[in-house]
């Protein structure tokens, strides 16, 4: 996914940025980025973090920084931040989001005016070069900002920074959060709330779906207005957000507690001796469970994080798993003849979580009954960049449902618990699948049992979408709910 940091202050900002960009990296698995303005110019570092922390790799640059403007970014894809000289002046700028339509923007830029873009491994364009290229073609930054807003199918939020202040601008959807922290003679913007707090900022506000607003030590004001239609991603609670942030007034461990109590509500009859989460990720919804149904809560499972950062992430199904295994370390005398629920904030392939549950089974546990703390993901997103991008026909959901069709012969569960080939396209109608994410139907039902049987779960439940908003706490047009119900 990524995420965004700047700071503007009368004091140097260079350890409150790379402490700041720090704490987004659990946002983003590839690239790690800082941009300070000096007296001489722009100082920029910009390092792969695929197999080191950020921290580790950042910590020798920041002795050659010095500035009192700053903007920092950890991107699932391009490096940046990247620095611009156009008719606008100088500026550097660091995005988050995903471009549907970035051929199309392409070709209109180089047909328009003489244009060039450097071309990145594979013969991919910089997403945030893109961005850059249209503001550019604005009267000033806001207006550049504007038209970049406008003309990108999916989402782009941005952080520019010029001599003069900073412009931090949310997606036209809002489907990304932008907040703004301060202190005394100093102002940020960030994409989590909890990023700018140990370094004495406070919780501002966050701006509103498509406002651009320019901050500077003195203050900050709203260069453009805010937009209606906010859709905001409800995966933020459910799984990307970290448990302290704050998006739309609602904590995500609050909303996770919440949400794994009114799991629990729909379970009062199940015979388990523990409630344990899928570590981490699914800790939060596990407590929650485990308040509600008075059944104790576990760790059958530790994770080993000294030597395995979130950071590392590798694009590879199969090294995924093996590092997702890794990570656990079993508690025999807790697993040992216990069932257990246990709850994950999602399925999305089930790769992986077919094999922490063979992993207990291996180490003594007699049940485990699965519960996914989110409705079962139908569809990709298309609006967001993440390290782990499936497309449609990855997910677990997508194949099951294509082999009760009868479109599939039914996979070899042992060789690959999710039954999938990669390569498949689907042709499955809207219709159909309206009737497999829809809880009370038999379609639903039956497609539950298939990933039941695949992932060699006891029990299987998903939490229905209702539930899950909630749980959120904010309505339902408000938020984006994609990747469920495949609504816009």
């Amino acid at each position: 996914m990524g995420g965004v940091i700047g700071f503007v202050s009368k004091q140097d900002c260079v350890m409150d940025l790379f402490f700041g960009t720090d704490y987004h990296s659990h946002l983003g698995t590839k690239r790690g980025g800082m941009c300070v303005l000096q007296e001489d110019g722009f100082n920029r570092s910009i390092h792969n973090i695929e197999n080191s922390p950020f921290r580790s790799k950042f910590e020798k640059d920041i002795e050659g920084m010095q500035g009192n403007m700053g903007i920092g970014a950890i991107s699932d894809s391009d490096p940046q931040p990247l620095t611009v000289r156009s008719r606008q002046g100088e500026y550097a700028i660091t995005t988050v989001g995903r471009i549907n339509n970035k051929d199309e923007i392409v070709n209109e830029l180089l047909k328009d005016r003489p244009s060039q873009f450097m071309s990145m491994s594979g013969g991919g364009i910089n997403n945030t070069e893109l961005v850059a290229a249209i503001v550019s073609t604005g009267r000033d930054i806001v207006d550049g900002i504007r038209r970049a807003q406008d003309k990108i199918d999916g989402s782009v939020t941005m952080l520019v920074l010029t001599k003069e202040g900073l412009y931090a601008a949310r997606d036209k959807y809002g489907r990304t959060p932008l907040i703004i922290g301060k202190k005394d003679g100093a102002y940020c913007a960030a994409s989590e709330s909890f990023a700018f707090i140990n370094v004495g900022y406070k919780y501002s506000r966050e701006l509103g779906p498509a406002e651009i607003a320019f901050l500077t030590p003195d203050g900050e004001e709203t260069v453009g207005e805010p937009q209606e239609g906010m859709r905001i991603c409800s995966f933020l609670w459910t799984y990307f957000g970290y448990t302290t942030s704050i998006y739309e007034g609602k904590n995500v461990e609050l909303m996770r507690n919440r949400n794994g109590g009114i799991l629990a509500q729909k379970d009062e009859d199940l015979d388990v001796d523990y409630v344990a989460g899928v570590p981490d990720s699914g800790t939060a919804h596990a407590l929650g469970y485990a308040n509600q149904s008075r059944v104790p809560y576990a760790r059958p499972l530790i994770k080993y994080t000294p030597t395995w950062p979130r950071s590392f992430m590798p694009q590879n199904q199969k090294a995924r798993n093996l590092i997702a295994k890794m990570k656990l370390v079993p508690v025999f005398q807790i697993i040992k003849d216990k069932k257990f629920v246990l709850i994950d904030d999602s399925i999305v392939r089930g790769t992986q979580l077919s094999e922490t549950v063979s992993y207990l089974i291996e180490n003594g546990a007699k049940d485990i009954h699965v519960r996914s703390a989110c409705p079962p993901i139908m569809y990709g997103c298309k609006f967001l960049n993440f390290s782990r991008s499936v497309s449609d026909m990855e997910l677990i959901t997508r194949r099951c449902i294509r082999e009760l069709e009868g479109m599939d012969q039914p996979g070899d569960a042992a060789a690959n618990p999710a039954g999938f080939d990669s390569e498949m396209q689907s042709d499955i109608s809207a219709e159909v699948l309206a009737e497999y994410a829809d809880p009370k139907t038999e379609r639903h039902k039956n497609m539950v049992e298939l990933i039941r049987k695949k992932l060699n779960f006891d029990s299987l439940k998903f939490q229905e979408l209702d539930d899950t908003i909630e749980a959120i706490g904010i309505d339902r047009c408000k938020l984006c709910t994609y990747c469920w119900d495949g609504k816009e």
